[in-house]
């Protein structure tokens, strides 16, 4: 067993690497709550540089171009994930995530016609997900990837049908449709006088800002990740509005809003992720702010 464990954090380092080593291009299907969708991706090295273009065959033929991960243009406004999505664009530490993730070697496969090996990604408390990941054994890019609840449930599949490794030219980068560029919101990079008071095992504070809402008042912004999933906590004043708490999940995605009482008055904390939905709902109603004990 030792052996097979060796073997397998082996293959999530050569994962970890694999986004920023090899130029490749494939089609893929994404799948969750039933839904499915097709999708074509390049994606190129350039130096240290990682340009990729992603296209939906499906519905609207939305596209997106990202550069180091970031969103440069899009065809539809709402894409605004400025890290990405999907394993091939995760940069992690294999070491220092097998403090909360379990690696298990489960064996040969075959994916896209091409040999793969299995890799389990067990999650060691009920507070993250779990993977099934299938690996290309000539790059060890993840060529199938299942998200699994703490129940074992599935909650996501995406999965290459086509896969191959080499040289991408500039045209196949260049988005054939109307690709906006993402407008970024003006966001103030302060110290957040807000926090959470609770946090599952590994997860740290990533980011905080303040950004205007839609009435204008700040909206506090704060991201946690534990190295691999990430939730975002908005905290928004709610200046005497009548609203109810809420709680939805599509997939893995889920979105917990509480109100909560503060000496300034009521605020709307909503946190936003993929985490079980106890465990957004624990965050959520321990969002406390530090600027009322500091006027004690």
């Amino acid at each position: 067993m030792p052996a097979f464990a060796a073997d397998a954090e082996t293959w999530m380092n050569n994962l970890a690497k694999a986004g920023q080593s090899h130029s490749y291009s494939g089609t893929f299907v994404y799948g969750r709550d039933g839904s499915f969708s097709s999708h074509a991706l390049w994606h190129r090295v350039e130096g240290k540089a990682v340009r990729e273009r992603l296209l939906q065959l499906d519905g609207p033929a939305v596209e997106v171009l990202r550069v180091d991960g970031r969103v440069e243009c899009s065809t539809e406004a709402f894409a605004r994930d400025t890290e990405g999505r999907g394993w091939q664009d995760t940069n992690f530490d294999a070491k220092a995530l097998s403090q909360w993730y379990e690696y298990r070697l489960i064996g040969d496969s075959r994916v896209a016609d091409r040999p793969t090996v299995a890799i389990a990604v067990l999650a060691r408390d009920q507070h993250r997900y779990s993977f099934e990941l299938h690996l290309d054994r000539e790059t060890g890019f993840a060529v199938k990837s299942l998200m699994l609840s703490e129940k074992g449930q599935l909650l996501e599949r995406l999965q290459f049908t086509s896969f191959e490794v080499g040289t991408i030219a500039p045209t196949d980068l260049q988005p054939r449709g109307e690709c906006k560029a993402l407008e970024v919101p003006q966001l103030q990079k302060q110290a957040a006088t807000w926090r959470a008071d609770w946090l599952p095992p590994g997860f740290r504070l990533l980011d905080s800002s303040l950004a205007a809402g839609d009435s204008k008042a700040p909206v506090t912004f704060l991201s946690y990740g534990d190295g691999l999933a990430r939730f975002s906590v908005f905290i928004e004043p709610l200046q005497g509005e009548q609203v109810h708490d809420a709680r939805s999940q599509m997939g893995p995605t889920v979105i917990v809003s509480k109100r909560i009482s503060a000496a300034g008055g009521d605020v709307m904390v909503t946190v936003v992720g993929e985490v079980p939905l106890g465990t957004a709902e624990r965050v959520a109603l321990s969002v406390r702010d530090d600027a009322e004990k500091a006027g004690q």
